[in-house]
Formats: C-alpha cells, structure tokens, sequence
C-alpha cells in the first residue's frame, strides 16, 4: 500500500453516500492513532496536514512516516495539503510525493482566486494529484490564517459552478456557517444552501470547521452532498487534555512511552467517533 490521491477515495464516498474523514495530524503519535483507527474500522481516511505541521515534522519525515504505516497496517492513505496557500510550495510538496493538495485562495478577488487555483489544478494534475480548493470563507483560525466572523462569506451556488468549470479541481471546500476550531454558540448552517450547491455541482463537497457540530448536523451535511468531513481542533484537545491530567496525576513523569499512550488513547476515542459519524466504516 501505497499514498494516493483522494479523487476516487471521494468520488466512491459520493455514490455511496458517506464522507470520508480528513484528520489533522501533527507528529508520530497523532499519525499513528488515526491509521490505527481507520485499519480496526476499515475506513478510508485522509492525513491532512497545514504548512505549519509540515514545517514542524519535516516534509520528507511525514510522508516517510504515512507510507510506513500504509505498508504496516495494509491500507491506502491520503496524504493531504490543508490550507495551502503558496504554489511554488505545493509544487515543491507534489515533487516530494504528496499527492493531494488544498489551494486555498478564497482571501482573493474572485478572479484571482479562479487564476491561482486553476494554475496548481494544471500542475498537479500532471502528477495525477487530486485538488481541493475554497470558495467562500470560514469563520476562525486554521494554522495561522486567521478569519474574523464578520468576513466569513457564504458560497454562492451559482459562482461555485464557474468557479468549478474554470479552475477544473476535483473537489469544493464550501462556506455554509461553520468556522475553524471550536464553537463559542452554536453554529447556524444553511443546509438549504449546501444542498443548492450539491444540485448544481458534481465534484465532491468539503466541509471544513466540524470540530464541535454535533452528530446529528454532520450527518444531515452528508446526506446534503458533503463526502470529505475535516476535524482538527477536537483530536487536539482530546490529546493535551488526557496528556495534561497524566501530567497532574503523575507530577514527576519523564518517560513519554508513558505519558504518550493515555494521549493517543483519547484521541482514538475521538477518529473512532467521527469515523462512525461519516459513515466510512468498512468502505475501504
């Protein structure tokens, strides 16, 4: 087994009716316990990663790292590009060995978001690398870009067919009232509007921001049209808070093969829950 891109990997999820997750890692252990998860549950999923993450693990470390665990534990892995923003970057990541990648150029004039995205589609798809991309903005922070609520716009169902027909990408990111990290109120979604979109695109749609919506409004998005579900902010808060209680109960630990594993145990608990929640279980 192998890194693949995630154009089939969400195409399947679209005729059967499931979303296939996208977990944010960020080091060893965060990897191991989602790969570990989605082999017990036969899941698809994706490893998604920002610039931030690749920075601090080291590009070449990571993608060593998931092919490893792709051969160990005999299943297919996406490694993904969450949130970014540079082209020579992802170029640079796609010569690498990374073969799914999100531009996201939706802080851009319309226009100039469509030249950017469809200059990366154009380049990628010559490493048959699938391309995900923004239109519309979330609320929040994601690394370091950061989104005040008053500038988050929804996605236009119209636009969102020019946009698709012009940039050529495989899948849409789309802005439907959910943000970045975890909700302060509960959020309002327009579902009316995802599923407006759903009608008139036929590329798979992305919800970004579902750290905190509950069940029952992730599965309603799936059955909208959504076929890949981002959570980032819940796995790292499951994770520091189980490390942090180790560290209250035990003030004088020092061997992380002690302190990691109630860490990586929580998180678990966390994949496990979204992976049932999309539905991919038993979908590889």
């Amino acid at each position: 087994m192998n890194i693949i891109s995630t154009k089939q990997m969400l195409l399947k999820a679209k005729r059967e009716g499931y979303a296939v997750p996208a977990f944010n890692i960020h080091n060893l252990e965060t990897m191991q316990v989602v790969v570990e998860a989605a082999a017990e549950m036969q899941s698809p999923v994706i490893l998604a990663g920002t610039t931030g993450t690749y920075s601090y693990g080291g590009l070449l470390n990571i993608i060593a790292i998931a092919e490893q665990l792709a051969k160990e534990h005999g299943i297919p892995l996406a490694l993904h590009l969450d949130h970014h923003e540079d082209i020579n970057d992802i170029q640079m990541k796609v010569e690498s060995g990374i073969r799914s990648a999100m531009i996201d150029g939706s802080h851009l004039p319309y226009e100039e978001n469509i030249a950017l995205v469809k200059e990366v589609t154009d380049f990628c798809h010559r490493y048959d690398v699938s391309v995900e991309a923004e239109l519309g903005r979330l609320g929040g922070q994601e690394d370091n870009i950061v989104v005040d609520e008053k500038d988050a716009l929804y996605t236009n169902p119209q636009q969102a067919v020019d946009f698709v027909e012009r940039t050529g990408i495989d899948s849409l990111a789309v802005a439907i009232g959910t943000a970045h990290g975890m909700y302060a109120k509960e959020p309002k979604l327009d579902f009316e509007r995802l599923e407006e979109i759903n009608k008139v695109i036929s590329i798979p749609l992305v919800l970004h921001g579902a750290s905190g919506l509950s069940d029952e409004d992730i599965q309603r998005t799936i059955r909208s049209g959504i076929c890949k579900v981002n959570v980032a902010t819940e796995l790292k808060n499951a994770f520091s808070d189980a490390l942090k209680d180790y560290f209250i109960k035990h003030p004088d630990a020092s061997d992380p093969r002690k302190y990691m594993p109630p860490a990586k145990d929580a998180m678990k608990d966390v994949v496990k829950k979204v992976i049932r929640v999309c539905g991919s279980a038993g979908k590889l």
